[in-house]
């Protein structure tokens, strides 16, 4: 049902006002699932579903208007994975108390600039990935099979309702009314050594499988059980079994299997409950003492301190090969696209509407406007302009190599699948190593002005992914690019002024694991721990390399298993991502398990017919 030679409204009223809701809507959304789970899903193939069923009821629409809205929607949900991987980071790293205040203006801004650089490194990029490359782009060619069979939109409606109705039940069930536990987990320890197991019973996690299909949702159960069935038990071995010491009697507390603890004070003066419940907790204490640590508790200490450094070496060797594989694609992408951007200012004819990208004069233009908030948020974090200026530096161009590598990716696996993490941690570790010989070892503000460049890098690679995503899927149906492109803009802004309030009322109802003094009830934020950790362990100089040498290790030979099976033709490779390139989603989606603070059998669960949703 391609529009090549017809032009048909596209950004209309009701198409931007639409699509501005449901990039809030999904934004919103994805920012939990995130924090929850640890994985965001791509929310195209969702907002063209919407977009058909609410535009249906107006008399004059066309797929161009509901590809227009997914474009904008889908924005919202990207940018929000780039912003909750990472600037949670800074309360854990005790950085920020909250998210309001200042904290709020500079998440916004964040955000939005980000995120629109994101947009505008891809532009040039379009011709060379899209129009000429051989990518196959999943999600942006099933969101045009969507768009294209719009009369079921009513039903897609339904169904989307009916399955957010039983989750939300699930959810008051498990969480409101306590008619059954969300997580099932115990250790055991077998002499030297401890088995753990666990369970989480969420609806979320399971609809993720479904869209991520059988070969991801394999390859993540891999990663996440060789964590904890293989390294997680053999570093228990290696070492002695701890035991619980008072804080003052204990010769390095700092040591990662230090297990201290400590007398609460009792003030007399309160009330008889609390000083009843203060001896209670005094006398545990005692009963603890000497005694060995608790195996589950022993078991989250080595996959904290140790086991998710290999998936940080893992994902950097992915990340880096990844880069490798695909330069020439990115040198052709920039010349193609500035060749017809050159050839038309020559007066080389008029370019047919379904090739009209934004103009370069207002790419660049905005990448500028883009850098200065941006910059002055960088001179906010560190107040030395010798410092922000390499820091705005490394971030543009970190932001175009990685936003042409998520590009690429969602090219050939989906920005379900796509490996913004690994990205993120390989910007975070760079940008440390380099602000290290800037500030120095051990400076204060090192950790945080190192998360800052990691989290506009994340953003905008983010974005990148979708928007390639949105291209292809508006290519098949007939899409004027510029106008995706300014919608994708509009989404993005859409995105950035919701985020923060929502954080702030994450933060305010669970908390994030890691930051002083989470509940046990606190969302998980894998992916903003191990940033906080890598960027605090490059300036602290405590970074265990040894376990992030491991994770490379393992990524090469990954690499080099993929390579094998590439070259016999093996189905598995291919069944799983689609085409041949698989080696960060290969390599990064095992190391990411290392990363993730769960169980293996947390990660997305999947039906015997997942393998039919990729």
């Amino acid at each position: 049902m391609s529009l090549q030679g017809r032009s048909l409204p596209e950004i209309t009223i009701k198409a931007v006002v639409l699509g501005v809701l449901l990039s809030m809507i999904l934004a919103a959304a994805n920012a939990y699932l995130g924090l929850f789970a640890g994985m965001t899903v791509s929310a195209s193939i969702p907002a063209a579903v919407v977009s058909m069923g609410i535009l249906r009821w107006f008399r004059r629409s066309n797929i161009l208007e509901n590809n227009i809205v997914q474009t904008a929607a889908s924005a919202g949900e990207s940018l929000a994975a780039g912003v909750i991987f990472t600037l949670p980071a800074l309360v854990i790293l005790g950085e920020w108390d909250d998210f309001g205040g200042k904290n709020f203006v500079w998440i916004t801004i964040i955000a939005a600039f980000g995120g629109l650089l994101g947009v505008l490194f891809t532009i040039p990029l379009r011709r060379s990935l899209i129009v000429e490359g051989k990518l196959k782009f999943p999600e942006g060619i099933a969101t045009a099979e969507v768009l294209e069979t719009g009369q079921e939109g009513g039903k897609g409606v339904r169904i989307i309702a009916k399955a957010a109705l039983v989750g939300a039940l699930f959810k008051v069930g498990a969480k409101g009314i306590g008619l059954w536990p969300e997580v099932l987990e115990g250790a055991r320890g077998i002499k030297r050594t401890l088995l753990y197991g666990g369970s989480n019973l969420s609806p979320a996690l399971l609809s993720v499988g479904y869209i991520v299909g059988l070969n991801i949702a394999v390859l993540i159960f891999l990663g996440g059980a060789a964590n904890w069935y293989a390294a997680i038990p053999a570093i228990a071995g290696q070492n002695e079994w701890p035991v619980y010491q008072l804080e003052s009697e204990i010769e390095n507390p700092d040591a990662w299997n230090a297990f201290p603890v400590k007398y609460k004070a009792i003030d007399r003066s309160a009330s008889a409950t609390e000083i009843e419940e203060a001896e209670k907790y005094n006398a545990d204490i005692k009963e603890k003492l000497g005694k060995r640590v608790d195996a589950k508790d022993y078991s989250w200490v080595i996959w904290s301190k140790r086991t998710r450094y290999i998936g940080v070496g893992a994902m950097l060797i992915g990340g880096l090969w990844t880069i490798f594989k695909m330069r020439k694609s990115i040198v052709s992408g920039i010349k193609s696209g500035l060749e017809a951007y050159r050839a038309i200012g020559q007066g080389g004819g008029e370019i047919e509407r379904t090739e009209k990208d934004m103009s370069m004069k207002w790419v660049l233009m905005l990448i500028v406007a883009s850098v200065v908030p941006l910059f002055m948020v960088y001179q906010y974090f560190v107040n030395n302009v010798t410092i922000s200026l390499p820091m705005a530096v490394v971030m543009l161009i970190a932001g175009f190599v990685f936003s042409a590598v998520a590009g690429y990716m969602a090219g050939l696996v989906g920005s379900s699948n796509n490996p913004i993490s690994g990205i993120t941690i390989a910007t975070i570790l760079v940008s440390s190593l380099l602000l290290v010989v800037l500030m120095g070892k051990g400076a204060e503000k090192g950790p945080a002005a190192a998360i800052i460049i990691g989290s506009v890098v994340c953003c905008a690679a983010a974005i990148a992914g979708d928007n390639m995503q949105d291209l292809k899927a508006g290519r098949i149906v007939g899409a004027t690019p510029w106008k995706q492109q300014v919608m994708q803009i509009v989404g993005t802004l859409s995105g950035a002024i919701v985020i923060a309030p929502v954080l702030m009322l994450l933060h305010q109802a669970y908390g994030f694991r890691g930051m002083k003094g989470a509940s046990p009830d606190a969302l998980a934020a894998v992916q903003a721990n191990l940033m906080a950790s890598v960027s605090q362990g490059v300036f602290k100089g405590d970074m265990p390399w040894k376990y992030a040498y491991i994770g490379m290790g393992v990524a090469a030979a990954i690499i080099a298993l993929d390579l094998l099976l590439e070259a016999k033709k093996s189905s598995f490779p291919y069944a799983g991502f689609g085409c041949c390139h698989r080696f960060l989603p290969s390599s990064g989606a095992f190391g990411a398990d290392f990363c993730r603070g769960n169980h293996p059998l947390d990660y997305p669960s999947f039906p015997q017919t997942a393998g039919d949703a990729s």
